[in-house]
Formats: C-alpha cells, structure tokens, sequence
C-alpha cells in the first residue's frame, strides 16, 4: 500500500485542528512523497534522528535517575515518595520501551544495534536500582506509616506496594552477598532468555539425500543439505508435514542445556528472595493468584473437554483415512492440517472467497465506527515529520475522544518488509502518566502487522484471520489509549498478563459479529456487503475440531506450570513433554522430538501461559453479559471503559472483573464460559439464515 492513493486511513490534520473537531472525517492514507521536511528523531524525540542518540537518551535518562534518586532518599514518606518512584520508572521507560521496539523492528541494523546496547544498559540501571537498600527503605518508611497510607487513594497505595514487590523479588531483604547473588542471577537469566529466544528460530539442516526427492522442493536446499524452519503445518502433503515435524524439533543439546539452566536460574532466583517456585512469584499479584489455582483451572477445564477432544481426533482420524489410507494414524503434525480440512469441507471458507470484503480501509473504517458508538472515540491521520517513523509506509493514528480531546498515538507498522519479524504485535513506546505540572503525559503505542502491500489495482486484502488479529491488536491499543492512571507504572497494558489479554480478546468477539462486520465488510470492486451466510459459516467454522485446539492449549499452559515448578525437575524437559502430552493432549508424543526447546513463550509468558485461556474466559463472560445482545450499546462501552480500561494495572484485577460482571467470577464460570463458546450458535444472536 505504501504510497498509493487507495482508501485506507485518514486524511492529514495538524494536532492544534484535532481538539476541537466534530464529526469523524473520512479516513484516507495521505501520499507523503516528494514532502521536504526538517529532520526529526524517531518518535519525536530528538535524539533519535541517528543511532549515536541512543547514548544521548540513555545518558540523559541515567542523569534523570540519579537525581531523582537522590531526591527520594531525602522525601519524607507521603504520596510524593511514589511520584518520585513513576519519576523514575517514566525516565528509564522512556528509553527502554523505545529501545524494545527499535531493536526488533527497524529496518537498519546499526539502529537494531544501539537500542540493543540501550536496552542492556537501562536494565543493568534497573538492577541496580531494585537492590539499592536506601531507596528502598525511603518506600518502606511510607507503607510502614499507617496513617499516611490510609490517607492515600487506591491507586497510590497499590502502586506503591507494586514498587515493593519489585524490590522483593530482587531480593533486597537478603544479606549482601545474597542480594550480589541476586543481581548476578537476573543478568544470567536475561542472556539465557535471549539465548534460548534465538535459538527457538533457528532452521535445522539435513543431508538431503536423507529425504524423498519428491519433497525436497517443500524446503530450503543449501547445497547438499535441505534447511527446515518450521513446522510447514498447512502442507497438504502428509509426508512434509511429518519430515519437517521430526527435523525441525529434533533436539539440539546447546538449546536443551539453556532451557535446563534457564528453569533452574529462575527456580534458584524464587528460592532466594523467599518463594517456594518460581510459579509462585510469577503468580504474584494476578487473577489466578497461585499455581495450585492455575493448575486447578487447567485440569478441570481438561476433564470437561475431554470427550469433545476425542471426537475431534476421531473427525480428522477419519478425514486422514480417506484422504492417506496408507498412513491413516492421526499425528502431532495432522492436527492442524485436518482441522484445517474439516473446517473447510463443511463451511467452504476459502480465505479468497472472503479478502475481497476485507480491504485494510474498510476493516479500519469498521474500527473507527465501533469506537465511535461504542466510546465516543474517532482515529485520525496525523502527518508525520522526516524521521519520525522508520519505514515510509508507517503511519501515525491520532485517538480522539468526541468530549476529552487527544487520548494518545498509535503508530501502525503494518506491512511486510525484509527482516521484520512475522508477528502480530502491539508496543508501548510511552506509556501515560499526570505529570507534575497538571498535564497529562499521553500513551504512544506500535501496532505491528505482517499485511501484505496493495497493488497498482488492487488495495491490502486481509484474510479472515488477518481482520481478526487487526482487532485482537486494536483492542490493546485502546486499552492503552483509556487507561487514564496517575502513573505510568500501570499504564494500559501493565496489568496482570491474566488480565492484559482481556481487551484483545473481546475484541474478537466483536470482529466474528455480523452487525458490526455488516457496517464495514464491503466487496473493494463492487461495493456488495459481506452476505450474512459466508459471516455465519466463517463463526460455525471455527467450532469445528475447536475443543482439540483448546486441549492444545491447556497441554502447553500445564506444561509451562511443571517446568516452573517445584525444582529440581524429577525427569529432563524431554520427559515431562512426554508424560504430560499423553495426559493432557492425547497424540502420541514423537521420539526424537523436542517441542520444548521452540517453545518461545517459556521467555515472555514464564508460568504465565495459562492467561491466554484464563482471559478468553473473561472476555467470553464480558461479551456475552453485556455487548452480545447489542455490541453498539453506549452504556455498556461507559461501563467496560469506567471499569477494565481506564485503571491499567493500578487496580486488582479480579476486582475489575467483578465489577464489570457485577460478580467474582469462580473456577467453574471460567470453565463454563470456555466451554459454552464450543457450542454457542453465534446466530442465535444476530444472524439470519440466507
């Protein structure tokens, strides 16, 4: 799409023209060539305009520190401790958030580079500063004062307990040798995270006289070897599928080595600063609380799906038969590619059938009319500065609400290109914060896509799945754009990962509803709306082998639980992959094979990857409470905003829940809500049958 004049986003406005608009204007990309500009940094920030400036901004954010450390060792305990803190943590966030994004996403490496050296730095600061003893008691000296707490709002006082728990992890409480242990023990873990992170990518090589000629062609041939890089999961061929299974997670004793000591570090650092595993920290502060109720969730919702799971493998047990009678025994590798089969067989939902409806502007102008009648809120083009943004086709979303005015910016980084990662993606580049003036810091977030560009004739044409996860990613952009926090510690997104998927995953809801696909879902040619019969065959279709995929899912989030664990691990990784997957998936463990070492979630989601289940329960019970009977209803936006999105993470999550559903959801709401989407007719709702 890069600079075509095709219909995508909104039209150029100065930010001094978005405070006082009226009614949504017309969205279109704007043609930025030929546009001569005065250089400015990344993001704005001034330093940035060149590599070097990451030293610049780390160096300025080091200085910052210092002096407001200093400045907190001096503050009587009050409320002005914990601003001093957000202080602190705004100044190093500044840097290292950008710093995240940077590293991974610009296209020049020397870029990549400096805000990798940025990141490495910034972290060693924050080390240091979560083990300082003097910092830490001018906070305890504030949680130790009764009467001051009590005198301070909700959300200072959990901010300020958030800061100790920090500091607690980091075991400040230890001797000196212990804290130096400590410290010691962080670093090892963030190069062993990086470590064990690279090596779940890397392609395993074969000698390709080892494999059928006839599939060699599937793959990348390096001279004498084929290059396998992944799973090759949507292959039709059933002997690739299995060739690239057994060949990519063939086990690499370098990978298996990191993951044994990266478990064991994490499990040593928890035992160190008090906790019985490091599940148990993990744990800390989120919906589930504790191991033993994750672990309580995971097997009840297994019990329920199990007889739903069976018939699952037995539908593609039968699918493989007709189709490979040769080789008829259901695999690990078939699980996706039948499912994938049987969906298509019953609903006919070819993906081509469907992308001409789904143009990047209709599916962004359907955005902007739910948060519209849902919030109040309109996104608007904003013309961006020479070197603001890192690639040409990058553009800059103004979020504005219809009373209150600019909420933040959404930077959307939505198309391919050479080296950029093939993940979808949301970044907190600034997070939100009342500063000390009175005025308000405003979020600044990266949405990152993997669209495809348009055409001379043709616009960017998103698949079902890809206009889903427009509005899986939006969903977290919204929350950071209405979290309204006093400090930036919780801004948004800085919530319980239990929690944070939430927003996210509701709004898929609202992506499978046909009222809301009705308003934007228009063929790019024709102008012809999406036909209610395709919608409700694309909704019933995801039902299909949908309980297997759930029981995939729960066999990775138990699996992440053990490894987290109590230590040491009675059996190798290998072992425990092995017993758990007959217990809690049902296909055949594969010898030889080492699932584990690509799991990459064990890095960002350690102990945690039972939120991805944990908030679909929640989303399904906010969707179904309140939005399913009219996804537009204004009040019940009021409510979602006023209750889950405007506190962050500066409010208990389970309490944001509770009031939302006007309940403390239980276990077996969890399970039942699961549960109930396997079976729900989403045209009970909404649809018509043609």
């Amino acid at each position: 799409m890069a600079l075509s004049k095709t219909p995508v986003f909104g039209v150029i406005l100065k930010q001094s023209e978005i405070k006082n608009k009226g009614a949504p204007i017309k969205i279109l990309w704007a043609d930025t060539s030929g546009r001569l500009l005065i250089s400015h940094g990344l993001f704005g920030v001034p330093e940035l305009s060149c590599p070097e400036g990451f030293q610049e901004a780390q160096e300025k954010a080091l200085q910052e520190t210092e002096r407001l450390v200093r400045k907190a060792y001096t503050t009587p305990p009050g409320p002005e401790i914990v601003m001093i803190f957000d202080q602190l943590s705004d100044a190093l966030c500044r840097v290292a958030d950008l710093a995240d994004f940077v590293k991974i996403a610009h296209p020049d490496y020397t870029f990549r580079e400096a805000a990798e050296e940025a990141c490495r730095n910034i972290g060693t600061m924050v080390e240091k500063l979560n083990t300082d003893v003097e910092l830490c008691q001018s906070l305890k000296q504030l949680l130790a004062d009764k009467k001051v707490m009590d005198s301070l709002d909700p959300e200072t006082r959990r901010v300020a307990e958030l800061f100790m728990f920090d500091f607690e992890i980091s075991g400040i409480h230890l001797d000196e040798e212990k804290r130096k242990k400590a410290v010691n023990l962080n670093v090892r873990i963030l190069d062993l995270c990086n470590e064990f992170l690279m090596g779940t990518h890397l392609p395993n090589k074969i000698d390709k006289c080892n494999l059928p000629e006839h599939i060699c062609y599937n793959f990348l041939v390096d001279g004498n070897y084929v290059q396998i890089s992944g799973l090759h999961a949507d292959c039709p061929d059933d002997l690739v599928r299995e060739a690239a299974y057994k060949i990519f997670l063939y086990p690499n004793a370098h990978q298996f080595n990191c993951l044994e000591e990266l478990l064991s570090s994490r499990n040593h650092l928890a035992q160190l600063v008090g906790y019985n595993t490091f599940a148990h920290r993990a744990l800390q502060g989120t919906m589930a609380k504790t191991p033993e109720n994750v672990m309580h969730f995971l097997e009840k919702l297994s019990d329920r799906l199990s007889q739903r799971t069976q018939k699952d493998f037995e539908m593609m047990a039968e699918m493989k038969m007709k189709i490979n009678p040769q080789n008829s025994k259901l695999m690990p590798w078939d699980h996706p590619y039948y499912s994938g089969v049987l969906r298509a067989e019953r609903y006919n939902i070819e993906p081509s059938l469907y992308c001409p409806f789904f143009s990047l502007g209709a599916c962004m102008e359907g955005l902007n009319s739910l948060f519209s009648q849902l919030l109040g809120i309109s996104l608007y083009a904003e013309q961006t500065e020479k070197g603001e943004v890192w690639c040409e086709d990058v553009r800059k979303l103004a979020v504005v609400h219809e009373k209150e005015g600019l909420l933040g910016y959404i930077y959307c980084d939505f198309f391919q290109r050479a080296d950029k990662p093939h993940q979808d993606c949301h970044f907190t580049v600034r997070g939100g914060r009342l500063r000390e003036n009175g005025e308000y810091q405003l979020p600044v977030v990266v949405l990152m896509l993997s669209l495809p560009h348009s055409t001379k004739n043709i616009p960017t044409l998103l698949t079902p799945g890809m206009m889903e996860n427009l509005f899986h990613e939006m969903g977290h952009a919204m929350h950071s754009m209405l979290g309204r926090t006093r400090y930036q510690h919780v801004t948004g997104t800085r919530c319980s990962t239990d929690f944070a998927e939430v927003p996210s995953i509701l709004m898929e809801y609202f992506a499978n509803d046909y009222r809301v696909v009705n308003q934007f879902a228009r063929h790019y040619k024709t102008g012809q709306p999406l036909p209610k019969s395709m919608v409700s065959r694309l909704c019933e279709s995801k039902k299909v082998c949908a309980a297997a995929d759930m029981q995939l899912q729960v066999f990775y989030a138990v699996l992440d639980q053990i490894y987290h664990g109590k230590h040491p691990l009675k059996r190798s990784t290998t072992e425990i992959l092995k017993e758990t997957q007959e217990k809690f998936y049902g296909l055949p463990y594969v010898s030889n094979t080492a699932w584990q070492l690509r799991f990459s979630h064990l890095v960002g989601y350690s102990a945690k990857y039972y939120s991805y289940l944990m908030s679909r329960a929640v989303a399904s019970m906010v969707w179904k409470q309140c939005f399913a009977q009219d996804p537009f209803d204004r009040a019940m936006g009021e409510r979602y905003r006023r209750e889950m999105l405007v506190h962050g993470g500066g409010k208990e999550p389970m309490l944001m829940v509770q009031g939302m559903l006007q309940k403390a959801p239980s276990v077996e709401d969890f399970v039942d809500a699961l549960v109930s989407d396997l079976e729900q007719d989403f045209e009970t709702f909404f649809m018509d049958s043609e």
